[in-house]
Formats: structure tokens, sequence, C-alpha cells
């Protein structure tokens, strides 16, 4: 059957998509931006990065995963300092995702995952799947890619710092597009950092800031992209893919439970949340 072999989701005829359905694939929505990464990299990168894992790991499991043309366009405005950067307003970029989340639920398929590659889309994409579940049958959860590879990267990295256009991304770009990366420009540089906040809302932080980038940076990097290497890349590659593999096959297995209501006096089912 075509359907289990293809896991492209735009591949597939209207036909064939049946049979994906039947089959209960999850489908994959890979998310990123079109955004400064450097003098060294492309504007493409986050969106690159997160639809190449999910292509690699739909090409290794085929059978259970689908994977959707990928969203381009994020929360950018922070970056638009830099010639390239495009922006898409949260409340646009949400209902956007719901669209065609609800889209994929509709037509019956059950499990859905943004798979996202941009740290700005980190709180909508979360938005987006929680209204998709409380909007479908569907069940929907969003994940970083990158953090289902942040154990592999310790035992190769050379630097302290994992953000933007660092290390990690520029390894990993290596790995799959090396003629794109141009090293000789990369650079090392840094946000203004205190004890709680920082101007570049990172992990380690428990402050959620992002100021306007072209106040702290000439460069757009926040890293040390120089020691990057293929060889780091493809140990982030892997950690990447045989995450997202391992994701499906837990969230296939998720059961879509039937809600038990826990009032003993009548409710107002005539309330509209929207």
């Amino acid at each position: 059957m075509h359907a289990l072999d293809e896991y492209r989701f735009n591949r597939l005829t209207w036909d064939e998509m049946n049979d994906a359905i039947e089959a209960q694939k999850v489908v994959l929505l890979p998310t990123g931006s079109t955004e400064q990464h450097g003098h060294h990299l492309p504007l493409d990168v986050d969106v690159f990065l997160a639809e190449s894992v999910c292509l690699e790991a739909g090409k290794r499991a085929p059978d259970r995963i689908l994977v959707l043309p990928p969203i381009s366009y994020g929360l950018n405005r922070h970056h638009i300092d830099f010639p390239g950067t495009i922006h898409i307003e949260p409340d646009v970029y949400i209902e956007y995702l719901v669209n065609i989340t609800k889209s994929v639920a509709y037509h019956g398929f059950e499990k859905i995952l943004i798979v996202n590659g941009h740290g700005s889309n980190t709180p909508t994409n979360d938005i987006a799947a929680r209204r998709t579940v409380l909007e479908t049958r569907s069940l929907c959860a969003s994940v970083n890619y990158f953090a289902l590879a942040v154990d592999a990267f310790s035992s190769v990295r050379d630097t302290e710092v994992m953000a933007h256009a660092d290390e990690f991304e520029t390894s990993l770009y290596l790995a799959l597009a090396p003629e794109r990366v141009r090293m000789a420009k990369a650079v090392e540089d840094n946000d203004v950092a205190g004890d709680y906040v920082s101007s570049d809302s990172i992990a380690r932080y428990p402050v959620r800031f992002s100021d306007y980038w072209g106040r702290w940076t000439e460069t757009g990097v926040h890293g040390d992209p120089t020691t990057a290497t293929a060889e780091k890349g493809r140990v982030i590659l892997e950690a990447s893919v045989n995450g997202i593999v391992n994701l499906v096959d837990e969230w296939r297995a998720w059961p879509v439970a039937e809600r038990r209501d826990q009032h003993r006096m009548p409710i107002q089912k005539d309330i509209s949340w929207r």
C-alpha cells in the first residue's frame, strides 16, 4: 500500500490519504522561521533543520509518520533590525496553525505533533496544540526538536552557550547542507546577561525576556559557531530523529479517553468560549 510507504503528506492522492487515515499515522507539522542567523548561515536555518529532522524520521518510520509541508514564518519582530527577517504577529500565527491542525483532525487523524525549530515559536505552538485538543476530538502536542538532542550534544559540544546560529545549529546545518554554510564568516558573540535575566531568553535563565537583537548584537549570533563540525551535526541529527520516532510511537499509542463530567448540578452548555 503506497500510503504506508510515503511519509510526505503532499505526495499522497486524496484516495491514498484515506489509507493513511485508516492507518492512523501521526501527522508532523514542522515549524520554523525566516530570520537572520549571523553572517555564516542562511535565513532558512530554523525551518530547514526542523523539516529535515521530520523528513528523516518519516523516512525511517513511513508506516507511522506523515510530514506536512513546513511553516516557514513565525514570531520574529525581535530580529527585524536584520535584513530579510520576516515577522508574523502571534495571533495570526496561532490562528494559521490551528486552521491546519483542525483540517488534519477533520479528516480523521487522531494524533498530531507540531515539531518546532524556532525558539520564539514555543509559546505560540503550545497554545495552538492546546486549542486543537480543546476544539477537536484529536490530540495535538508540540515539541522543540532540539530539546530531544541536548543530551547527545552535551557529549560532543565544546562551547557553553546553546542559543542562536551557534555551535549546535551550525553543526547540524553542516551535516545536512555544508555547501550553504559560510564558515569563514562564523564569529562568536554573546548576549547581555544578569543573574535572572538575559537579553535573549534561553533555558538557563528563569525569567522569560527577549529584547530587540539590534540593541545588543551586530553579528546576529548568540553562541560560538566557530567550533561547529559536521561530525557533531550527525550526532545531533541522530539524536533528534531517534527522539522524534520514539515520541511518535508513544504518542500514537496514547489513549483518547472519553471525558467524564464531575458536576452534580446542571451545567450551562450554551456558553461559548470563543
